[in-house]
């Protein structure tokens, strides 16, 4: 009888459809995913185990629903150019619940368009220079701390670092005990955003829950007083929340649509973890990656050192500062292929459709695989090895996908790259370092890859005598 059920729910026997495993009526492969996200290979074994099986298209089922995962450049083209609106991106329950229907991440395609363009006021030129300046102050800063610390955990000091400059960008909360509570509710979101979506008072997803409500209300609060002292202040902030609030009163009077108060308060919360969790993450990748390739380090510290020399020592990095740091950029683009701190793009197809010679049916949800393209030896030669001058040319058209591409481009890359070149600049200049453990074992219910070791590291100053090693 079991070996009847197995075979009745192994979709080979389904003519046309993907290879790969239903699992157990209703709950699928749930389990085994779960099980994946609970070692310290992360869930992203979950999906390399079955590509390995199945190959570069596979189905499988998880909380109660037909998900497929696809990994060629081609599938990436055809589901992110999305020019006949046949997919729309979503993620799983969890994640949806926890950072608000309104959120960028999980908006239709409809109010997704609409809610970007308001957003956009964040990441204009104007905007990205005077955060290179407050990022760069608050670097110096940290960095300063560092030395004097017999052992530096980067992921922890990296996450410190990347929220508080969220935070003062987008609402210019700079108080130790808001920001202090602030981000332990972030950390219990995004512990939650891969549990089971129990409502249970003791699982981690009712823990996540409870946290935005938390995080909701303090915002509420923050919108609302801002709100309510506009104009009675001879100086505003102008931070991100001030420039929004503007657009909006000037879109009431205009008779346009205007953001909600749910979805301002779901998009900052949105925009803290992603410009928090990811960069920090990726930060900390860098810091492993330099320290095992003596070669590259040697190479972006010549580069950083001559951009030093030029600066005064006493100015701040600016926008036209990053510009200049061609090899720089290229050991952030080779940081984020190795580490694919997003290993996946979550869509749902909207109609029938064809993916690598499969049918699709509507209602399936559809996984952009970028970590298997990141390393794919088909896409990037040695693409296990750490090598940026790989993008001396540029990369082949959907195989370098760490921001995504097409109308879902990550809205916050141009401000996450310039975080990346800012810490590299500051680091590389002044400070030497060694790994302590060089262990690569990814967080246990991390939805972005961290390090779970946290990449300890001893940290000594350089000095103008001192020959970089």
């Amino acid at each position: 009888m079991v070996k009847m059920l197995w075979r009745h729910n192994h979709s080979e026997s389904t003519v046309g459809s993907p290879p790969g495993n239903n699992g157990f009526p209703l709950i699928g492969e749930t389990m085994m995913f779960m099980v994946a996200i609970n070692s310290n290979k992360g869930f992203y074994d979950f999906v390399r185990i079955r590509r390995l099986r199945y190959g570069n298209c596979f189905k499988t089922n998880l909380f109660g629903e037909t998900h497929v995962f696809v990994s060629s450049t081609e599938s990436a083209k055809t589901i992110l150019n999305n020019d006949l609106g046949k997919f729309t991106k979503r993620y799983i329950r969890s994640i949806g619940e926890l950072v608000g229907d309104q959120s960028l991440l999980c908006a239709s395609h409809q109010h997704h368009k609409f809610i970007r363009s308001r957003l956009n006021n964040l990441f204009t030129t104007a905007s990205i220079s005077l955060f290179i300046t407050q990022f760069d102050e608050l670097v110096i800063q940290t960095l300063s701390t560092w030395e004097q610390t017999d052992t530096v955990i980067v992921l922890e000091e990296a996450l410190k670092m990347t929220f508080r400059a969220m935070c003062k960008i987008l609402m210019s909360l700079e108080s130790e005990h808001e920001l202090e509570v602030l981000q332990k509710d972030v950390g219990y979101v995004v512990e939650g955003m891969l549990a089971f979506p129990l409502r249970l008072p003791w699982t981690r997803f009712h823990k996540g829950l409870q946290a935005r409500e938390r995080i909701m209300n303090a915002l509420n609060k923050i919108v609302n007083e801002r709100r309510r002292r506009r104009g009675l202040e001879d100086h505003d902030p102008e931070d991100f929340l001030h420039y929004l609030l503007i657009e909006d009163d000037k879109a009431i009077c205009d008779g346009a649509p205007s953001l909600t108060d749910v979805q301002i308060k779901d998009n900052i919360l949105t925009m803290i973890i992603a410009g928090q969790d990811t960069t920090a993450s990726a930060i900390t990748w860098m810091v492993k990656y330099l320290d095992e390739n003596q070669e590259v380090l040697d190479k972006l510290r010549a580069e950083q050192l001559s951009i030093a020399e030029k600066t005064s020592p006493k100015s701040y990095l600016t926008l036209e500062s990053l510009n200049d740091m061609p090899y720089a950029s290229k050991v952030v683009k080779e940081s984020l292929r190795m580490a694919s701190i997003v290993p996946w793009f979550p869509r749902l197809a909207l109609q029938d459709c064809e993916l690598q010679g499969y049918k699709i049916k509507k209602g399936s949800n559809i996984h952009i695989d970028t970590r298997s393209i990141h390393l794919d030896p088909m896409v990037y030669s040695d693409p296990e090895k750490f090598i940026p001058s790989r993008f001396d040319e540029d990369s082949k058209p959907y195989s370098f996908l760490a921001f995504g591409t097409g109308g879902r481009t990550c809205l916050g890359m141009n401000l996450a790259r310039a975080m990346m070149l800012v810490f590299l600049h500051r680091f590389v200049t002044n400070y030497r370092w060694q790994v302590i453990d060089s262990d690569s074992s990814i967080d246990k219910w991390a939805l972005f890859a961290k390090l779970r070791s946290g990449c300890p590291v001893h940290v000594t100053r350089m000095t103008k005598n001192t020959t970089p090693t």
